[in-house]
């Protein structure tokens, strides 16, 4: 089955995405028709379907009288008002929306926000719709989305694999059609994998673009809040109004929109440095992707990807595992067991982490950081494949901690360097299951990335 075969749809608009909803109300469409339209398709995988046919997606959702209400004052709106006017969006629920509990996937944590995150209120100020809070590996910490209470998030074309994670059920949202966008966070590829499962764009924002002011930190000093679209003119759009300056947030950064750079040479890892853990449907989609690339005028070369790598291995085995542990510290010592085992065997290790590690963690990958930012800048960007491999649900519940690290090999390493990344699909083995690529460039390249994707895309 195809990921359009299996795409809920909707009789009144071929698809959710931006532009193609900004085209429907511009001819007449009221929001309240397409959330009245879409409410039979949300009950479908509701917060409280618990059958085998559910993806679980949600953890909680306003209630349709809410959701008509709201969609009914823009209903009086001129459409060319709003840049997201009548636009339904998810949210990742460690990210908070007023009116429905943050649980980040554990329960026994959840709070009720008094307000809306930052980013959160400026889609809400562009005229978008929140529909919900999403599902997600509890407390952010995975790339499978196995890890949650509220249910096993099942990949959208084939319920059998792992949907990616953390931001399972932001991906799932979009990828069955229940939503045009939506937001996820991203520590340690968090944006990307589940961009690249289900056959999405992916937004991994340079960290501080988007504020992280209301969001419920994995690693506070590397958190990214990425985005969902199913294109990238849509990715666009939404990064175009998210992104901005928080004086609230101590890490929110102000970076300046300047005109694209032309970037034409990619580098890609050396052969002898590629992993696809055995997957030679995914090897074969990369190599073809570098084929794909040159026949587009692009110079595709070979890079050193070893000190990536090395550095990438710090995040688990160095002192922002402490960062984990710090973010839920309390519950961690008054109520352990509301902590999925799986979460504490993680992060519990990091108490025993002292200030002597911490520096020389940081005297590392300051060296590694010096290391690779020669290497990227001897080209404009790098492209490597977004994962190695996928997984079963099965195979992942069987081996938690190697599955999900071979999934971070390519992806572990970006915010501790502080690139920027933009994770977009590169088509699909010939089990239909989809592979995806990742291109990265300096902080700030955020748009550079858009236009370079747009013209491999063309």
């Amino acid at each position: 089955m195809t990921r359009q075969q299996n795409r809920l749809t909707l009789d009144i608009v071929p698809d959710l995405s931006v532009t193609t909803l900004q085209a429907a109300y511009a001819k007449g469409l009221k929001p309240s028709e397409l959330i009245q339209a879409l409410l039979p398709l949300l009950a479908l995988d509701d917060c409280s379907v618990t059958d085998s046919s559910s993806h679980n997606v949600w953890i909680s959702r306003f209630d349709d009288h809410t959701l008509i209400e709201v969609a009914k004052v823009l209903d009086g709106k001129d459409p060319a008002s709003l840049p997201l006017y009548g636009i339904p969006f998810a949210i990742k629920d460690n990210i908070d929306v007023a009116g429905l509990a943050t649980t980040a996937a554990c329960p026994a944590f959840a709070y009720l926000p008094e307000k809306n995150a930052f980013v959160v209120q400026k889609l809400i100020d562009a005229g978008a719709i929140p529909l919900g809070k999403a599902n997600l590996d509890q407390f952010a910490t995975g790339l499978n989305g196995t890890r949650s209470p509220y249910g096993i998030a099942k990949n959208s074309i084939d319920a059998r694999y792992i949907s990616g994670g953390s931001s399972s059920g932001s991906a799932l949202a979009v990828a069955l059609g229940l939503v045009s966008f939506a937001l996820g966070t991203d520590t340690a590829g968090s944006g990307r994998v589940p961009a690249a499962f289900n056959e999405l764009i992916g937004v991994k924002p340079s960290c501080g673009l988007l504020s992280s002011s209301g969001l419920v930190p994995a690693c506070r000093t590397l958190d990214s809040i990425s985005i969902f679209t199913l294109t990238i003119e849509d990715a666009e759009i939404v990064l175009n109004i998210s992104a901005g300056f928080d004086p609230a947030d101590s890490y929110s950064k102000s970076f300046a929109h300047t005109p694209h750079s032309a970037i034409k040479r990619i580098g890609v890892p050396r052969a002898d440095q590629l992993n696809f853990f055995g997957d030679d449907g995914y090897a074969l989609l990369f190599e073809q992707a570098k084929i794909d690339g040159m026949t587009k005028g692009f110079e595709v070369v070979d890079i050193d990807f070893s000190p990536f790598i090395t550095a990438a291995n710090l995040l688990y085995s160095g002192p922002w595992v402490a960062e984990r542990y710090h973010a839920i510290a309390n519950l961690l010592t008054q109520k352990p067991e509301e902590v999925l085992p799986v979460i504490r065997q993680i992060v519990e290790p990091a108490q025993s982490i002292n200030a002597v590690q911490t520096f020389d963690a940081f005297y590392k990958l300051a060296s590694f950081k010096r290391q690779c930012d020669d290497i990227l800048n001897s080209v404009d960007a790098i492209m490597t494949p977004t994962t190695g491999t996928i997984y079963t649900i099965d195979q992942m519940l069987a081996n938690p901690l190697v599955l999900n690290s071979n999934l971070g090999y390519y992806t572990n390493f970006m915010n501790l360097l502080n690139y920027s990344a933009l994770a977009i699909p590169a088509g699909r083995r010939e089990d239909n299951l989809p592979f995806g690529i990742t291109f990265f460039a300096q902080a700030g390249l955020d748009w550079d990335l858009l236009d370079l994707a747009k013209r491999w895309q063309a």
